[in-house]
């Protein structure tokens, strides 16, 4: 066993009032890893709006549990079956697969056939590890296939990519998830080109690293939509030509003013509401594509007007930016080493002890990326 420390999610009831869960930070035990499993000391770990989503009850992770899925730190120790890694190794935490259905086999594990069950339900675990322990009860401990809000994280070899020895682990760690989504849904799904007008809804860590994205294929014009005016100088400073304060413009009638009425051939809706997602779609052009992503409550629906889309416009959903980790993020690693990835600009460290404050300045949009470093 490993004594460490983790940042543990609990669900309490007062009487007839709804459940609520809260966050602190409690001394806990690691087991050795088991089959495909490797035990990493942890160095930092970014905060995600679906860390967010587990708190607030509307992703069912089992409680007691340590969520976090941006981990980057160092190999300890490996379990049985393990190759690709070694002791000593550097490596950045994303999201697991099963590496064996149709959607993995085909470049595409973002699609697993059990991706659920395995990154957020926390429920399935391939190894023979023990887990995790507080006072000798069990933790849930496999959120994303790694858990890292702690010391250290059990994590699926697959959710493993190895970088340079001397990687800046505490500013690449929001590769793991936030900025593969983003990046990776401009980069991968809409590919936008030199004629396309692009639209980003929401400038948080996703919808930035989105801009990035899209900032490097030079489209007609880049649009960043949100309702921080700090965020959207950040948008504009990351590559965005125009930018639509939400809260002090209307957003349709700027839309039709930036693209002369013809509409937004690529939008990009990170925010998870219906009503953003219903508005990107009215101020589409014809043919236009709308991608949407993110973690609402499970029932969640976006209202379609059918005569709305029969000029062709497409709604699309996407998860972890249909990214392969072990392919994409080596390419943003190397893009931050050339300076045309700054992540830096969106990243405010905080130590584990302050993650409740971080996850308030993420939710009060004080901060676009917390990074937890351990």
């Amino acid at each position: 066993m490993t004594a460490g420390r983790a940042a543990i999610v609990e669900e309490s009831r007062d009487g007839a009032a709804p459940a609520t869960r809260t966050i602190s930070v409690a001394d806990v035990e690691y087991a050795e890893p088991g089959h495909g499993e490797v035990l990493v000391r942890l160095t930092a770990t970014g905060l995600c709006h679906t860390d967010l989503g587990v708190l607030a009850g509307g992703i069912p992770f089992p409680t007691p549990g340590i969520i976090g899925h941006e981990g980057a730190g160092r190999v300890e120790r490996v379990g049985p079956g393990v190759r690709g890694v070694s002791p000593g190794d550097a490596v950045l935490l994303s999201f697991t697969s099963c590496g064996a259905c149709d959607a993995c086999v085909g470049a595409h594990p973002a699609y697993c056939e059990t991706w659920l069950p395995r990154n957020l339900l926390g429920g399935l675990r391939d190894g023979d590890s023990g887990g995790v322990t507080r006072d000798g009860e069990p933790v849930a401990a496999h959120f994303f296939g790694q858990s890292s809000f702690g010391t250290h994280a059990i994590a699926d070899e697959r959710s493993l990519v190895r970088v340079a020895d001397d990687a800046d682990l505490a500013a690449l760690a929001p590769l793991g998830c936030g900025v593969l989504t983003g990046f990776g849904s401009m980069w991968n799904v809409l590919d936008p080109g030199p004629a396309d007008v692009v639209a980003v809804y929401g400038a948080g860590a996703v919808g930035l690293s989105a801009v990035m994205a899209a900032a490097l294929r030079e489209p007609a014009r880049l649009i960043a939509i949100d309702r921080v005016s700090s965020r959207l100088d950040l948008a504009r400073e990351l590559g965005a030509t125009d930018t639509i304060d939400a809260v002090h413009e209307d957003v349709a009638a700027r839309l039709a003013e930036l693209t002369g009425g013809r509409g937004v051939t690529l939008s990009f809706d990170t925010t998870g509401h219906p009503a953003v997602a219903r508005t990107a779609l009215d101020a589409a052009a014809a043919r236009g594509t709308v991608l949407v992503c993110g973690a609402p409550p499970p029932g969640t629906e976006i209202p379609v007007d059918i005569q709305g889309i029969l000029t062709g416009k497409i709604l699309r959903g996407v998860t972890m930016g249909d990214a392969d980790p072990r392919e994409l993020i080596p390419r943003l690693v190397a893009l931050h080493a050339e300076g045309r990835l700054p992540l830096e600009k969106l990243e405010q460290q905080y130590p584990l002890d302050d993650i409740a404050r971080a996850i308030d300045d993420m939710h009060h949009g004080r901060t676009v990326k917390p990074v937890i470093v351990h």
